[in-house]
């Protein structure tokens, strides 16, 4: 069999950058998953997602400006400087057939029309939480549960922030008994790992929807 058309060609691979990773998806993909990383206001998904990507992550980050003090809440981040206005996303590849795709959603309630089009296709969601606002962590969590995403709750440690028994969390979170709840630190990857695999063990466990079982 003759070769194919150079203008039917696939695109070779990208160069590996510096961490030996090609930028492309390997042929031998077959699965990819998509899993949302969501929480409110400067809890550290940027952070999160780029400590798990392979590549270099995605990030639409502005500057904090003085029009936006009065609705971003910086108590307890006072070296807040940024924002994403629209989405991080990042790549993980778990297998020679299997890749993760990460998405990081602004946790700011004025982007919430975002969410509609993120949630398509997403698997579940991880929510970062902090120790110093849990009680923000609502909005997000009633977003996801309006839409029916299952999700698990990874309490980010913040240097300097108080640290509660697991059982007092869940209560003020109001989480049910099967809502995965970890620990991690969004800057280390072996911790942010583990808890990507509590949310990705809870979604193999769930039931399979109605409309899926045979």
């Amino acid at each position: 069999m003759g070769s194919a058309p150079a203008s039917d060609r696939a695109p070779a691979p990208a160069p590996a950058p510096p961490g030996g990773t090609p930028s492309y998806v390997a042929d031998s993909v077959r699965t990819a998953a998509k899993i949302l990383i969501v929480g409110h206001f400067a809890v550290g998904k940027t952070t999160f997602v780029g400590t798990l990507s392979e590549i270099r992550p995605l990030r639409t980050e502005e500057p904090l400006s003085q029009a936006g003090a009065h609705i971003d809440d910086l108590a307890g981040v006072p070296d807040k400087t940024a924002t994403t206005v629209a989405m991080d996303f990042g790549r993980l590849t778990l297998s020679d057939s299997l890749v993760l795709y990460l998405f990081g959603a602004p946790g700011q309630k004025r982007f919430s029309r975002l969410w509609t089009d993120m949630l398509q296709g997403a698997l579940g969601a991880l929510v970062l939480a902090d120790t110093r606002r849990l009680h923000q962590s609502f909005d997000v969590m009633g977003l996801l549960e309006e839409y029916g995403m299952p999700y698990a709750v990874a309490v980010n440690q913040f240097d300097g922030a108080p640290h509660f028994p697991e059982e007092e969390i869940r209560e003020a979170l109001d989480l049910l008994p099967q809502t995965p709840l970890v620990s991690c630190d969004a800057r280390d990857t072996a911790s942010s790992t583990k808890a990507l695999i509590a949310l990705v063990e809870h979604l193999q466990t769930r039931p399979a929807p109605a409309d899926q079982e045979s």
